[in-house]
Protein backbone atom coordinates (compact mmCIF):
# COMPACT_ATOMS: atom_id res chain seq x y z
CA UNK A 1 0.00 0.00 0.00
CA UNK A 2 1.32 3.24 -1.15
CA UNK A 3 -1.12 5.63 0.28
CA UNK A 4 -0.32 7.98 3.47
CA UNK A 5 -2.63 7.75 6.31
CA UNK A 6 -3.25 10.19 8.87
CA UNK A 7 -5.70 8.75 12.06
CA UNK A 8 -7.17 11.22 14.02
CA UNK A 9 -8.04 10.32 17.66
CA UNK A 10 -8.24 11.50 20.93
CA UNK A 11 -10.26 14.97 20.68
CA UNK A 12 -11.75 16.53 23.80
CA UNK A 13 -15.32 15.38 24.34
CA UNK A 14 -16.54 13.07 26.79
CA UNK A 15 -15.32 10.19 24.70
CA UNK A 16 -11.70 11.02 24.37
CA UNK A 17 -10.62 8.00 26.27
CA UNK A 18 -12.22 5.42 24.01
CA UNK A 19 -11.20 7.78 21.03
CA UNK A 20 -7.86 6.93 21.48
CA UNK A 21 -8.21 3.40 22.41
CA UNK A 22 -9.97 2.88 18.63
CA UNK A 23 -7.37 5.14 16.64
CA UNK A 24 -4.22 3.12 18.31
CA UNK A 25 -6.30 0.02 17.59
CA UNK A 26 -6.69 1.03 13.69
CA UNK A 27 -3.07 2.59 13.44
CA UNK A 28 -1.72 -0.79 14.38
CA UNK A 29 -3.92 -2.18 12.08
CA UNK A 30 -3.19 -0.08 8.75
CA UNK A 31 0.77 -0.53 9.68
CA UNK A 32 0.79 -3.79 9.57
CA UNK A 33 -1.49 -4.01 6.24
CA UNK A 34 1.13 -1.61 4.72
CA UNK A 35 0.02 1.95 4.50
CA UNK A 36 2.51 4.41 5.62
CA UNK A 37 0.28 5.92 8.98
CA UNK A 38 0.88 8.96 11.07
CA UNK A 39 -1.13 8.99 14.67
CA UNK A 40 -2.70 13.05 15.32
CA UNK A 41 -4.00 13.48 18.38
CA UNK A 42 -6.61 16.28 17.90
CA UNK A 43 -6.60 19.40 20.14
CA UNK A 44 -8.50 22.58 20.35
CA UNK A 45 -5.55 24.24 18.44
CA UNK A 46 -6.35 24.62 15.01
CA UNK A 47 -2.89 25.85 14.32
CA UNK A 48 -1.15 22.36 15.79
CA UNK A 49 -3.61 20.21 13.65
CA UNK A 50 -2.99 21.88 10.42
CA UNK A 51 0.69 21.66 10.78
CA UNK A 52 0.38 18.09 11.72
CA UNK A 53 -1.36 17.60 8.27
CA UNK A 54 1.69 18.91 6.68
CA UNK A 55 3.00 17.16 4.92
CA UNK A 56 -0.72 16.36 3.97
CA UNK A 57 -2.00 12.89 3.80
CA UNK A 58 -3.44 10.53 1.08
CA UNK A 59 -6.13 9.96 3.42
CA UNK A 60 -7.68 10.81 7.09
CA UNK A 61 -8.90 7.94 9.22
CA UNK A 62 -11.06 9.58 11.55
CA UNK A 63 -11.09 8.01 14.62
CA UNK A 64 -12.56 10.41 16.98
CA UNK A 65 -15.62 9.79 18.99
CA UNK A 66 -18.23 12.78 20.25
CA UNK A 67 -18.98 16.19 19.84
CA UNK A 68 -16.58 18.06 17.30
CA UNK A 69 -15.24 14.74 15.85
CA UNK A 70 -18.36 12.98 14.70
CA UNK A 71 -21.16 16.32 14.37
CA UNK A 72 -19.66 17.43 11.00
CA UNK A 73 -16.91 19.77 12.96
CA UNK A 74 -14.04 18.37 12.00
CA UNK A 75 -15.56 16.94 8.48
CA UNK A 76 -15.59 20.49 7.65
CA UNK A 77 -12.35 21.12 8.42
CA UNK A 78 -11.87 18.51 6.08
CA UNK A 79 -13.61 19.39 3.36
CA UNK A 80 -11.94 22.87 3.21
CA UNK A 81 -8.49 20.98 3.19
CA UNK A 82 -9.76 18.42 0.20
CA UNK A 83 -8.52 15.69 2.51
CA UNK A 84 -10.34 12.42 1.49
CA UNK A 85 -11.74 11.06 4.85
CA UNK A 86 -13.42 7.69 6.06
CA UNK A 87 -16.86 7.56 7.52
CA UNK A 88 -19.81 10.19 6.88
CA UNK A 89 -19.56 13.80 5.37
CA UNK A 90 -20.78 16.91 7.28
CA UNK A 91 -24.42 16.97 6.61
CA UNK A 92 -24.92 12.84 7.62
CA UNK A 93 -22.91 13.48 10.42
CA UNK A 94 -24.69 16.51 11.90
CA UNK A 95 -27.77 15.22 11.25
CA UNK A 96 -26.89 12.16 12.94
CA UNK A 97 -25.59 13.40 16.09
CA UNK A 98 -28.95 15.79 16.63
CA UNK A 99 -30.78 12.77 18.03
CA UNK A 100 -34.44 14.74 17.80
CA UNK A 101 -33.57 15.82 14.47
CA UNK A 102 -32.56 12.59 13.11
CA UNK A 103 -35.73 10.85 14.43
CA UNK A 104 -37.54 13.22 12.42
CA UNK A 105 -36.03 12.49 9.51
CA UNK A 106 -36.30 8.42 10.33
CA UNK A 107 -39.98 9.02 10.40
CA UNK A 108 -40.37 10.89 7.24
CA UNK A 109 -38.62 7.27 6.07
CA UNK A 110 -41.48 5.19 7.69
CA UNK A 111 -38.85 3.87 10.07
CA UNK A 112 -40.12 3.47 13.43
CA UNK A 113 -38.68 5.17 16.88
CA UNK A 114 -39.86 5.49 20.46
CA UNK A 115 -42.28 7.95 20.93
CA UNK A 116 -40.19 11.14 22.58
CA UNK A 117 -40.40 14.91 23.02
CA UNK A 118 -37.33 17.67 23.29
CA UNK A 119 -37.83 19.71 26.64
CA UNK A 120 -35.88 22.13 28.48
CA UNK A 121 -33.83 21.09 31.37
CA UNK A 122 -35.92 22.63 33.52
CA UNK A 123 -38.74 20.67 32.63
CA UNK A 124 -37.55 17.53 33.70
CA UNK A 125 -36.28 19.29 37.13
CA UNK A 126 -39.77 19.98 37.90
CA UNK A 127 -41.03 16.65 37.28
CA UNK A 128 -41.92 13.49 34.94
CA UNK A 129 -42.98 14.95 31.08
CA UNK A 130 -43.83 11.55 30.23
CA UNK A 131 -45.34 7.88 32.25
CA UNK A 132 -42.53 6.30 33.79
CA UNK A 133 -40.19 4.40 32.54
CA UNK A 134 -39.42 6.60 30.14
CA UNK A 135 -35.52 7.36 28.48
CA UNK A 136 -33.38 10.54 29.42
CA UNK A 137 -30.65 11.42 26.66
CA UNK A 138 -28.49 14.44 25.63
CA UNK A 139 -29.37 15.16 22.06
CA UNK A 140 -25.95 15.46 20.88
CA UNK A 141 -23.60 13.01 22.49
CA UNK A 142 -22.75 9.39 21.99
CA UNK A 143 -21.80 5.97 23.42
CA UNK A 144 -24.81 6.46 25.26
CA UNK A 145 -22.80 9.31 27.61
CA UNK A 146 -25.46 11.03 29.63
CA UNK A 147 -28.16 8.61 29.01
CA UNK A 148 -30.56 7.32 32.22
CA UNK A 149 -33.49 5.08 32.33
CA UNK A 150 -36.26 6.99 34.72
CA UNK A 151 -37.76 3.63 36.67
CA UNK A 152 -40.95 3.70 38.71
CA UNK A 153 -40.24 4.11 42.00
CA UNK A 154 -36.95 6.05 41.53
CA UNK A 155 -36.94 9.13 43.81
CA UNK A 156 -33.58 11.25 42.75
CA UNK A 157 -34.63 13.96 40.10
CA UNK A 158 -34.94 12.53 36.61
CA UNK A 159 -31.58 14.12 35.74
CA UNK A 160 -29.62 12.08 38.04
CA UNK A 161 -27.74 12.84 41.27
CA UNK A 162 -25.02 14.55 39.46
CA UNK A 163 -25.37 18.41 38.24
CA UNK A 164 -26.38 17.53 34.19
CA UNK A 165 -23.73 19.67 32.43
CA UNK A 166 -25.05 18.26 28.56
CA UNK A 167 -26.90 22.01 27.98
CA UNK A 168 -30.40 22.84 28.21
CA UNK A 169 -32.18 20.64 25.96
CA UNK A 170 -33.02 17.38 26.62
CA UNK A 171 -34.85 14.10 24.89
CA UNK A 172 -36.99 12.16 26.27
CA UNK A 173 -38.52 8.97 25.28
CA UNK A 174 -40.66 6.29 25.44
CA UNK A 175 -39.14 3.40 27.44
CA UNK A 176 -39.12 0.49 25.09
CA UNK A 177 -38.83 -2.89 26.77
CA UNK A 178 -37.11 -5.99 25.73
CA UNK A 179 -33.95 -6.38 23.67
CA UNK A 180 -30.71 -4.61 22.54
CA UNK A 181 -29.92 -5.20 18.68
CA UNK A 182 -27.05 -3.53 16.75
CA UNK A 183 -26.30 -3.67 12.73
CA UNK A 184 -23.19 -2.49 11.46
CA UNK A 185 -23.39 -0.89 8.22
CA UNK A 186 -20.43 -1.06 5.37
CA UNK A 187 -21.20 1.31 2.63
CA UNK A 188 -24.47 -0.73 0.69
CA UNK A 189 -24.18 -4.14 2.56
CA UNK A 190 -25.65 -4.50 6.15
CA UNK A 191 -23.10 -6.81 8.29
CA UNK A 192 -25.44 -8.51 10.80
CA UNK A 193 -27.28 -8.38 13.61
CA UNK A 194 -26.34 -8.99 16.90
CA UNK A 195 -28.07 -8.82 20.26
CA UNK A 196 -26.05 -7.21 23.33
CA UNK A 197 -26.64 -8.55 26.58
CA UNK A 198 -25.48 -6.32 29.62
CA UNK A 199 -25.12 -8.13 32.59
CA UNK A 200 -26.33 -5.80 34.70
CA UNK A 201 -28.50 -2.66 33.99
CA UNK A 202 -28.69 -1.58 30.54
CA UNK A 203 -26.12 -0.74 27.70
CA UNK A 204 -24.43 2.05 29.03
CA UNK A 205 -20.76 3.75 28.54
CA UNK A 206 -19.35 1.79 30.93
CA UNK A 207 -20.78 -1.83 29.45
CA UNK A 208 -19.50 -0.39 26.16
CA UNK A 209 -15.79 -0.06 27.01
CA UNK A 210 -15.82 -2.01 30.12
CA UNK A 211 -14.28 -5.81 29.31
CA UNK A 212 -16.78 -8.49 30.58
CA UNK A 213 -19.54 -6.18 30.86
CA UNK A 214 -21.57 -7.35 28.20
CA UNK A 215 -22.48 -10.44 26.09
CA UNK A 216 -22.32 -10.01 22.43
CA UNK A 217 -24.26 -12.79 20.71
CA UNK A 218 -23.70 -12.60 16.70
CA UNK A 219 -26.02 -13.50 14.96
CA UNK A 220 -28.84 -12.44 17.23
CA UNK A 221 -31.10 -15.34 18.14
CA UNK A 222 -34.34 -13.46 17.00
CA UNK A 223 -36.75 -14.89 14.25
CA UNK A 224 -35.79 -14.55 10.65
CA UNK A 225 -37.94 -12.02 10.09
CA UNK A 226 -36.71 -9.60 12.60
CA UNK A 227 -33.53 -10.39 11.49
CA UNK A 228 -34.07 -9.22 8.07
CA UNK A 229 -36.34 -6.39 9.38
CA UNK A 230 -33.14 -4.83 11.22
CA UNK A 231 -30.46 -5.66 8.11
CA UNK A 232 -33.20 -3.90 5.99
CA UNK A 233 -33.91 -0.85 8.57
CA UNK A 234 -30.05 -0.36 9.18
CA UNK A 235 -29.73 0.07 5.50
CA UNK A 236 -32.49 2.50 5.04
CA UNK A 237 -31.80 4.69 8.26
CA UNK A 238 -27.79 4.74 6.83
CA UNK A 239 -29.58 6.04 3.25
CA UNK A 240 -31.98 8.55 4.37
CA UNK A 241 -28.85 10.87 6.07
CA UNK A 242 -26.79 10.29 3.57
CA UNK A 243 -24.10 8.44 5.51
CA UNK A 244 -21.04 6.93 3.39
CA UNK A 245 -18.45 4.53 4.73
CA UNK A 246 -19.22 2.51 7.90
CA UNK A 247 -22.61 3.12 10.42
CA UNK A 248 -23.79 0.95 12.79
CA UNK A 249 -27.83 1.43 13.44
CA UNK A 250 -28.94 0.39 17.26
CA UNK A 251 -32.41 -1.07 17.97
CA UNK A 252 -34.84 -1.90 20.70
CA UNK A 253 -36.58 -5.19 20.46
CA UNK A 254 -40.16 -5.31 21.94
CA UNK A 255 -40.50 -9.04 22.22
CA UNK A 256 -42.21 -9.16 26.00
CA UNK A 257 -45.99 -9.94 24.63
CA UNK A 258 -44.41 -12.54 22.50
CA UNK A 259 -42.49 -13.49 19.20
CA UNK A 260 -42.54 -11.97 16.52
CA UNK A 261 -42.59 -8.74 18.10
CA UNK A 262 -41.96 -4.70 17.40
CA UNK A 263 -38.83 -3.18 15.94
CA UNK A 264 -37.74 0.25 17.30
CA UNK A 265 -34.70 2.19 15.53
CA UNK A 266 -32.75 4.52 18.26
CA UNK A 267 -30.33 6.12 16.45
CA UNK A 268 -27.66 5.83 13.75
CA UNK A 269 -23.74 5.99 14.82
CA UNK A 270 -21.65 7.79 12.23
CA UNK A 271 -18.28 6.93 14.02
CA UNK A 272 -19.13 3.28 15.30
CA UNK A 273 -16.07 2.24 17.45
CA UNK A 274 -12.97 0.32 16.93
CA UNK A 275 -11.68 -1.05 20.06
CA UNK A 276 -11.50 -4.52 20.98
CA UNK A 277 -14.85 -4.83 22.35
CA UNK A 278 -16.60 -3.16 19.62
CA UNK A 279 -19.37 -4.43 17.32
CA UNK A 280 -18.68 -3.46 13.99
CA UNK A 281 -15.41 -5.08 14.12
CA UNK A 282 -17.30 -8.44 15.61
CA UNK A 283 -19.83 -8.08 13.02
CA UNK A 284 -17.01 -8.08 10.00
CA UNK A 285 -15.39 -10.88 11.41
CA UNK A 286 -18.73 -13.07 11.72
CA UNK A 287 -18.76 -12.16 7.66
CA UNK A 288 -15.05 -13.28 6.72
CA UNK A 289 -13.45 -9.62 7.30
CA UNK A 290 -10.45 -9.15 9.61
CA UNK A 291 -10.04 -6.10 11.08
CA UNK A 292 -7.45 -4.89 9.15
CA UNK A 293 -9.18 -5.90 5.95
CA UNK A 294 -12.28 -3.62 7.26
CA UNK A 295 -9.69 -0.63 8.16
CA UNK A 296 -8.56 -0.84 4.58
CA UNK A 297 -12.08 -0.63 3.21
CA UNK A 298 -12.47 2.17 5.17
CA UNK A 299 -9.33 3.88 3.51
CA UNK A 300 -10.05 2.61 0.25
CA UNK A 301 -13.63 4.09 0.30
CA UNK A 302 -13.05 7.36 1.71
CA UNK A 303 -14.08 10.45 0.37
CA UNK A 304 -14.87 14.36 0.23
CA UNK A 305 -18.44 15.15 -0.15
CA UNK A 306 -17.49 18.60 -1.69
Amino acid sequence: MSKAVAVLMGGFSAEREVSLVSGRACVKALRATGYGVSEIDVGRDLDALLKALTPRPDVIFNALHGRWGEDGCIQGILEYLAIPYTHSGVLASALAMDKPIAKQVFAAAGLRCPEGIVVDRDALLGGDVLPRPYVVKPFNEGSSVGVRIVQPGDNESPLGSEAWKFGETVLVERYVPGRELTVGVMGDRPLAVTEIRPKQGFYDYAAKYTEDRAVHDVPARVPDTIYDQAMAMAQAAHAALGCRGVSRADFRYDDTAGEPGELYLLEINTQPGMTPLSLVPEQAAYVGLSFGELCAWMVEHAACDG
